[in-house]
């Protein structure tokens, strides 16, 4: 039987004319439309209250719109978290927002070149999810990944420095905007929806292991009709993998809104015999509520969870669309004022008396001067000259690389001695 579901209005329902054309419009996530920075009753409401050590768990309960479920019961409406950890949790959101803000600036003054897609907007999907983990999980995603990589170890001179193409990046600058790895993170990938079937390799190898650990896999609305996708989720069904598919339904895909992309928006019922959840992704402590019972699914060998994170991005898919001919700049401005991650956390970590306004303005300054001090560090690298021996390194684990290749002549040899 279908579990009873919380019901929210159909993404995409309402329209306006644009260029004279009738464009579907996202909503904010239900319940949120007058004023999500304000929190509810329900969402605002402590179980006990706030003790006064930074590190001693309580109980906050979650707004009762935060899921709808496919075949599965909800996750519980409360969590447990620290006054430490939700500082944590906050300022990690203004880091990456920060972070975004300074690629913007440097792709602008042509010191990145290529590729460069933003995730501003979308900071809670990338933090809910590393505050429900451990290091021991993997997490793969798309190109859209910067906020990922800090989560997963990556520093923000080492992200921008790959943004600059600096050796000192994250992947060597060989990677870009679009490739950036870390222990437990396998990208940052550029192929639309192949990091899927990677993903549920990596959940393979959980599973082989017997280490009750998983795999979280993401990828965007607009990956989520790629063929791939549901070869997958029918192997790790098959399989009984240790997979969290999550789908970042940020509302449009390459300046194509997700109603006129996907005959079915509803992407948690996407694995049709796999559970399904849906998460208010603006929401960070919803989002680490949904991560924290999807591991608890798989860790008890339930198989895998197709999740939908329902986020939005303030800006173009990429830094050469200016994400506006698709969309009114009213529509964005409508969801940066009621759904904006960052200031829904600040205004309930206030009602909650975690900690005082003046404290948050000085988390606010500190993130502000890390990634501006580490921003001057990546730019101050040096511009690396450009050598073929480059081209084959990081083919073999360091240190592992063979000293003759067969078929190469014996002047290219040279590269791997």
């Amino acid at each position: 039987m279908f579990s009873k579901a919380l019901r929210a209005p159909r993404a995409l329902a309402s329209s306006s004319r644009l260029g004279g054309r009738v464009l579907p419009q996202p909503q904010p996530w239900h319940g949120m439309a007058k004023r999500a920075v304000t929190t509810d009753a329900a969402s605002a409401s402590l179980h006990k209250s706030v003790p006064k050590s930074d590190d001693e768990p309580f109980q906050v309960n979650l707004s009762d719109e935060s899921f709808e479920t496919y075949e599965l019961d909800p996750p519980p409406y409360s969590i447990e978290v620290t006054k430490k950890e939700l500082k944590q949790i906050y300022h990690d959101m203004v880091v990456i927002r920060q972070m975004e803000m300074a690629a913007d600036r440097l792709y602008k003054e042509k010191k990145i070149r290529g590729f460069c897609h933003l995730s501003t907007g979308q900071e809670a999907v990338a933090v809910g999810i590393e505050h429900a983990i451990t290091k021991a999980d993997d997490v793969i995603t798309a190109y859209r990944c910067h906020g990922f990589a800090l989560m997963r170890g990556g520093t923000v001179r080492s992200i921008i420095g790959e943004l600059l193409g600096r050796r000192e990046g994250i992947a060597y600058g060989k990677g870009g905007s679009m490739h950036m790895f870390s222990k437990g993170f396998y990208g940052g990938n550029g192929i639309v929806g192949a990091q899927v079937p990677v993903g549920a390799g990596l959940a393979f190898a959980h599973k082989y292991n017997d280490s009750k650990t998983a795999s979280i896999i993401l990828y965007g609305d607009g990956a989520s009709n790629q063929g791939q996708v549901f070869e997958a989720f029918n192997m790790a069904k098959l399989w009984n993998l240790p997979a969290l598919f999550g789908c970042e339904n940020n509302k449009y895909g390459m300046g194509t809104s997700a109603a006129r992309s996907s005959a079915l928006t509803d992407y948690y019922k996407r694995g049709q015999y796999i559970p399904g959840l849906k998460v208010n992704g603006m929401d960070v402590l919803a989002v680490k509520a949904a991560v924290k019972y999807g591991k608890e699914w798989t860790a008890a060998d339930k198989g895998p969870m197709v999740l939908e994170y329902v986020t939005y991005r303030y800006g173009g898919h990429s830094m050469s669309d200016p994400g506006t001919t698709y969309r009114t700049r009213e529509e964005i401005q409508r969801m940066r004022s009621t759904n904006d991650p960052i200031a829904g956390l600040k205004q309930k970590i206030l009602d909650w008396e975690v900690t005082s306004e003046d404290e948050l303005k000085k988390i606010d300054k500190e993130a502000r001067s890390h990634v501006n001090e580490e921003v001057a560090i990546a730019e101050a690298m040096a511009v690396p000259e450009p050598k073929p021996v480059i081209l084959f390194e990081d083919i073999f684990v360091r240190g592992t690389e063979p000293n003759h290749i067969r078929g190469r002549t014996p002047d290219e040899n040279f590269y791997f001695s």
